[in-house]
């Protein structure tokens, strides 16, 4: 089977009770598209059933050939499980996104439009910039913990993007591949350190207003994980002093094979 032209990691948690949902709501709206594409899904430790659900959705489907399981023997973290799928990606193109699609998976034409379309390098989606419409709200606590953490990142990284932590970002994988042999964290801070090194390294980086509503249940508890989240924001910075974030002169093994 030839390369799909776009590859989808879902990091997944004791996702049984809605990974399937959500992955025939994706593959359905590709297909619409005739889209080539394969799934991605990280099992991240479950305890639960979320393997085989992807599998047997897989095999009802008659997609096995392009939907896959990727099972850690342990929770190692978002961070973790999204850097695994996205070195597994064989697509051009690359998208991870949340199982509980809080950013519909229609979205995506909004990313292509600046990647795909405009050349871009990355797209991510965005709850707080014009254009923004989010249509079910986060608790008043946790979008307030939100707001106060971008502070945090703006301070301590000097990045300018409003909303740096939404579960929806769109890769070129020929430029971004080495993004990610070069990230460190496997928590939440991920998403800080991809835009951070991709900014320093002068990537064409676009923060795209999307619509959004919040799962109630969501797997992302902010406030437990916040501590850590800032402690990443050093981290990141001493990385960098330390030159961890150098550039590779060397185009990705990707950037090098032939397509076809």
């Amino acid at each position: 089977m030839n390369p799909p032209t776009l590859t989808i990691v879902i990091p997944a948690y004791n996702e049984e009770n809605r990974i399937g949902p959500t992955l025939e709501r994706i593959t359905r709206y590709l297909e619409s598209r005739e889209v080539s594409f394969e799934l991605l899904i990280m099992d991240d430790g479950s305890t639960d059933g979320t393997s085989d659900r992807v599998n047997q959705f897989a095999r009802q489907a008659d997609l096995t050939e392009r939907v896959h399981v990727h099972s850690s023997a342990s929770n190692r973290g978002k961070g973790y499980s999204v850097r695994r799928g996205m070195l597994e990606a064989q697509g051009e193109f690359a998208l991870f996104t949340d199982a509980d699609l809080s950013a519909p998976i229609e979205e995506l034409a909004k990313l292509e439009k600046e990647v795909v379309e405009g050349g871009g390098d990355i797209a991510f989606g965005s709850r707080d910039v014009q254009g923004s419409d989010v249509q079910v709200h986060q608790p008043w606590w946790r979008e307030s913990s939100g707001k106060i953490f971008n502070h945090f990142v703006r301070f301590l990284t000097g990045l300018p993007y409003s909303d740096t932590q939404c579960g929806f970002k769109l890769f070129r994988m020929s430029r971004c591949e080495n993004l990610f042999e070069q990230q460190t964290l496997p928590g939440f801070g991920f998403d800080v350190e991809l835009l951070y090194v991709a900014r320093r390294w002068g990537m064409a980086v676009k923060e795209v207003p999307v619509v959004w509503r919040h799962s109630p249940d969501s797997k992302v508890q902010f406030v437990p994980h916040a501590f850590g989240m800032l402690v990443d924001l050093f981290r990141i910075r001493w990385n960098d002093v330390r030159g961890r974030y150098r550039k590779q002169k060397e185009p990705s093994a990707r950037s090098q094979e032939p397509r076809g």
